[in-house]
């Protein structure tokens, strides 16, 4: 299979307004995890937990958890997937105003659309089923799914398996931003999720509404 043209999506703070989700999940976690014994810190503050999205899970752990060990971030792992499904279920979150409707014009055209996410892949396909969105994309990748160590190496293995000739990035952290200009995409920072001030640097155009992007997808070249 070859892909002429193809849309890549960050999930956490791109599509979905992710810290309606996190925060309270995160906080629940953290006092189970308590409860169990298994951790006898405090819970992070919100910004703390706001830093951390955009994170492998490897790497959210050892900034939240330092020095616990592989068994206890495990637990960590299983009870923040159900704690996020829970409150995903309860209608705590949402998608970015416009998000359904874009992704929804570019399948219509024929653009191949991917999400790449650091996340579990458990968690984006819940989130993507739970939106009614799962039809719309070509594949879900994930580093859950594929144990990628960074978000450059989850992209570099999305291209190659389909082929793409040309790409877009669209995230909203500098590990977006950074994955598609390792891999030459153009890519597009959306300052609208948890980027901070310059955390953007370096992308091709930044955008500050979901609905905006459409403008700077360049349909010419799949068609």
């Amino acid at each position: 299979m070859s892909i002429p043209f193809a849309v890549l999506f960050d999930m956490d703070g791109t599509l979905l307004q992710t810290e309606r989700l996190s925060t309270p999940a995160f906080q629940k976690t953290f006092e189970e995890l308590r409860e169990k014994g298994l951790w006898n810190g405090a819970t992070p503050d919100e910004q703390e937990l706001t830093n951390v999205l955009g994170m492998t899970i490897e790497q959210l752990w050892e900034k939240l958890l330092p020095g616990a060990s592989e068994e206890i971030k495990k637990v960590a792992d299983k009870l923040m997937l159900k704690n996020e499904l829970i409150l995903l279920r309860q209608g705590i979150a949402d998608l970015y105003p416009g998000v359904r409707e874009v992704l929804q014009e570019l399948h219509a055209n024929g653009t191949a659309l991917f999400v790449a996410s650091n996340g579990l892949e458990r968690y984006i396909d819940e989130i993507c089923e739970h939106f009614g969105i799962k039809p719309l994309f070509t594949d879900l990748y994930s580093a859950g799914r594929f144990g990628t160590r960074s978000k450059k190496d989850l992209v570099a293995k999305l291209l190659q398996d389909y082929q793409v000739k040309q790409a877009v990035m669209v995230g909203d952290r500098h590990s977006d931003v950074e994955a598609g200009l390792a891999n030459g995409l153009k890519t597009i920072g959306c300052d609208f999720g948890f980027a901070k001030p310059g955390e953007l640097d370096g992308a091709d155009v930044i955008i500050t509404r979901f609905t905006d992007l459409l403008a700077h997808i360049p349909y010419q070249q799949h068609t």
